[in-house]
């Protein structure tokens, strides 16, 4: 399935139905007065949360979405059919903006989570609501009103707990097929993952985790180098970082501080996310030449976060680090992360 995570779209709620002009017209009722129905009230348009949508695919090819129009109003006081509502279902961890402002409408986390875009127009009145002592037979009505339009920016961020960040070819993606069932692309030459991929890891307790295999990240993303925004948009909205660091890189130290500086400059609280750093590919270091013992403490002191030495491919280290980030998330208040 192909991964779209942006898109912009257009919706529109349906018109309000007409009220009409009726006088009432019976055999036995001489003086048969104005009954003209008011219109039906207009679709609105409603985006609902669903758990198992993974992508925005379905929003590339179709922009607009609108709403059923009210139904006219009757004849002996009948009040039109209401428009049908449009409800619009798009992944959890959708947030909604007006393509106007840019201003932030909704954030659809939670499964079912609703949010009513665009409400739909209010019915006309028929002639029968303007009777009065004064005017025994109105010959007028009101027309239904418009519903409302919208341009809107729906915005993809993956919902995981644990976020794996790094700089291309640093191993995410092998370490993410080795902690999960998770079986993204993998390659045996500098190559980045251009979507993000999702992992459950299994807790000791048996719960799911989720884990996120992040695009890879060069230097100036935060201001759109590269994947830019659309690496850094999907680790907002996790608990923890853990940020992997080629240990065969010719500078581990400088690599290191790429990844922080773009965190700090994309900001919304990234820098400040706890983190774990773990040194991979120890499998394929010389150990006479590589001192990954006094990177990691370099690396400690630089950050104060605990590091680890691992190797994804081989699975060297991964228990320890596990059990460092089970800690953690045991520690943190989900609310906290995200502030």
């Amino acid at each position: 399935m192909q991964f779209i995570d942006q898109a912009i779209i257009e919706v529109e709620a349906g018109k309000g139905g007409d009220g009409i002009v009726a006088f009432r017209r019976e055999k036995y009722v001489p003086a048969g007065g104005p009954s003209g129905g008011n219109g039906g009230k207009g679709g609105s348009v409603i985006f609902v949360a669903d758990p198992n949508l993974q992508t925005l695919l379905d929003f590339r090819y179709k922009h607009l979405f609108k709403a059923e129009n009210g139904g006219r109003g009757g004849p002996n006081n009948c009040t039109g059919a209401g428009g049908k509502d449009l409800i619009v279902e798009v992944p959890c961890g959708t947030a909604i903006y007006d393509g106007t402002t840019d201003g932030l409408l909704c954030d659809l986390v939670e499964p079912q989570q609703r949010f009513r875009a665009a409400e739909g127009g209010k019915g006309g009145l028929g002639n029968q609501h303007f009777l009065s002592n004064r005017n025994r037979a109105p010959e007028y009505s009101l027309p239904g009103l418009e519903g409302e339009k919208k341009v809107l920016r729906l915005e993809l961020k993956l919902l995981a707990e644990v976020g794996i960040i790094g700089l291309p070819n640093a191993g995410k993606s092998t370490l993410i097929s080795s902690l999960s069932a998770a079986r993204p692309k993998i390659a045996d030459y500098p190559f980045t993952t251009l979507i993000p991929n999702l992992g459950v890891v299994k807790k000791p307790t048996g719960d799911g985790t989720v884990f996120a295999d992040i695009p890879g990240l060069i230097e100036g993303a935060s201001n759109g180098a590269g994947l830019g925004h659309d690496f850094l948009r999907h680790i907002e909205r996790t608990r923890i970082l853990l940020h992997l660091i080629d240990s065969t890189s010719e500078d581990v130290i400088a690599d290191y501080h790429t990844i922080q500086a773009e965190l700090k400059a994309y900001d919304r609280g990234l820098a400040k996310r706890p983190q774990i750093l773990a040194l991979n590919k120890v499998d394929a270091v010389d150990q006479e030449t590589v001192d990954l013992n006094g990177l990691a403490i370099r690396l400690n002191h630089l950050s104060l976060a605990p590091v680890f030495i691992i190797s994804a491919v081989t699975r060297t280290g991964l228990d320890a680090m596990m059990q460092e980030i089970w800690q953690v998330l045991d520690q943190i208040n989900p609310i906290q992360a995200e502030t």
